[in-house]
């Protein structure tokens, strides 16, 4: 696999490689923040990135926040964003539930998530639920579980905002959606019919085509190989790999997902 590595290069030929980019498309936890911390140097990447006219957006498989909440996050570091920047898999979650006229639910999610659903005519607490939904639910309680597990074992479908096992934290990994299918497969031999958010390349194609760009002109940046990169291949865009999150070096080094540029941070991205 070839690979360029901005700590080992010339700015020069980093420039080179990044030329042509009109849109740049970021994962937050792991890549601009961890925790409660930016990563170093993000508001200075951010700065150059509009001092060269080159689009921002944020992306995210968190489902436990909503936009507003993003925002509110993200202003915290300095970093100002609108709700049109900001994309994520609940955004994909909504437009699957339409699509598939689902809209009384079960969901096992965060109040927030809750609100971001409702707030689209989806009914997130049913007592005889068309599908049971699944979000990273920071909230989440043995109640929950039980309600979702005895809808399941109904024969009541089973759809999951994203896939991710772990979520970030400066602390190490914690328990995300992935964790959560694996003890509900695990209880009711259940599995979703359907995983929405990163790698579906559906959450990048839309917002390219709306800005009429094509997918050689946008770059994805983020720190997990089995969604960011795996999204960034699928859609045929620049893969750009941060070491700040989940993914190591060795682990892109033996990855299937194809790594156009690997740097320690978003700060050596001389873009």
């Amino acid at each position: 696999m070839e690979v360029i590595e901005a700590f080992t290069i010339l700015s020069d030929n980093m420039n080179k490689i990044l030329e042509g980019i009109k849109a740049v498309f970021m994962d937050l936890d792991g890549t601009l923040y961890l925790g409660d911390k930016p990563i170093d140097g993000v508001n200075d990447f951010l700065s150059r990135l509009t001092e060269r006219g080159i689009k921002k957006f944020y992306l995210s498989n968190n489902s436990s926040r909503s936009k507003k909440d993003y925002i509110k996050k993200l202003a915290d570091f300095d970093i100002n964003a609108i709700e049109s920047e900001i994309l994520l898999s609940t955004d994909d979650l909504l437009g699957w539930l339409k699509n598939n006229d689902f809209s009384r639910t079960y969901t096992i999610g965060t109040k927030s998530m809750c609100s971001m659903l409702e707030e689209h005519g989806i009914q997130t607490s049913s007592d005889k639920p068309e599908i049971i939904v699944l979000g990273y639910d920071t909230e989440i309680n043995y109640d929950k579980l039980t309600k979702s597990s005895i809808f399941l074992h109904k024969g009541i479908p089973l759809v999951a905002s994203h896939p991710d096992t772990v979520c970030p934290s400066p602390e190490g990994g914690l328990p995300d959606v992935g964790a959560y299918l694996a003890l509900i497969e695990a209880t009711t031999g259940v599995r979703p019919v359907h995983i929405c958010g990163k790698p579906n390349p559906g959450m990048l194609l839309h917002k390219i085509s709306e800005l009429g760009l094509q997918p050689n002109q946008v770059a994805m940046i983020g720190d997990r190989l089995y969604t960011d990169i795996e999204m960034a291949n699928r859609v045929g865009c620049l893969s750009v790999l941060v070491l700040t999150g989940e993914a190591t070096k060795e682990d892109a080094m033996l990855a299937e997902q194809k790594v156009d540029i690997i740097v320690n941070s978003v700060s050596e991205l001389a873009i």
